[in-house]
């Protein structure tokens, strides 16, 4: 059973979520602020965290930030009544791996859990399958059918992050960030010269494609007919 640490100081707000994630098949701990989050983890097996921004002591930003310099990539969902883009895309930047805002709706809340848990799955195991194509992270390889492609770094990643969460969108930015690092001195147009060379290279590939967003990012499409 996956255990889920829920960081939020509203105690109803707490107390409802414990319910619905309960009520999911989770098991749930809970805690009103970061820090106490931390001390749990010292000695608690956690697979995932759910977390408020704006709690006493440790807030949701600072939590995740302090995780992520730890080398911690544990998956972390934020849930939280602040609304502004801004907001959105500082919790991106701490290293949230998510974002909903309240009032969540139940269905949406547990469908995006499980997409965290499986891509969490696929990272520890470094490999991802999309019906005969296999991605291995530690080779930088693309197979298929007995045919491997081995990438070069930035394009693997590029890649690999992109089809481990289909349909999600990447802005430039994020992508940036994630794969040249946040004190890269590349500009984000980088990122489309990588991505233009990916599309070349798998333009004949019908399990998977790249689309542009326009003015926003990228996202990896799955061919769910190709696949199944």
């Amino acid at each position: 059973m996956f255990q889920i640490l829920v960081a939020e100081d509203n105690l109803n707000s707490a107390k409802l979520m414990k319910i619905i994630l309960n009520q999911a098949g989770f098991k749930v701990i809970t805690v009103t602020n970061g820090a106490e989050a931390l001390d749990i983890m010292d000695t608690r097996h956690i697979d995932l965290i759910i977390l408020d921004i704006m709690m006493p002591e440790m807030d949701g930003y600072e939590l995740t930030k302090s995780l992520r310099q730890a080398g911690n990539n544990i998956p972390i969902l934020m849930v939280t009544g602040k609304t502004q883009n801004e907001d959105k895309w500082e919790g991106f930047i701490a290293g949230a791996d998510d974002y909903l805002t309240k009032p969540v709706n139940e269905t949406e809340l547990i469908l995006r859990i499980k997409a965290l848990l499986r891509r969490s799955q696929i990272a520890s195991e470094k490999k991802l399958q999309i019906g005969d194509v296999t991605l291995d992270y530690d080779a930088l390889s693309v197979s298929k059918n007995g045919k491997l492609m081995v990438l070069p770094q930035k394009e693997f990643y590029l890649l690999y992050t992109l089809l481990s969460s289909p349909e999600k969108v990447f802005t430039r930015i994020q992508l940036m960030d994630s794969i040249w690092g946040m004190n890269s001195e590349s500009v984000d147009t980088t990122v489309n010269v990588h991505i233009n060379r990916l599309r070349k290279r798998f333009e004949d590939w019908e399990e998977f494609s790249i689309i542009a967003v326009r003015g926003v990012g990228y996202m990896g499409v799955i061919n769910v007919e190709k696949v199944s």
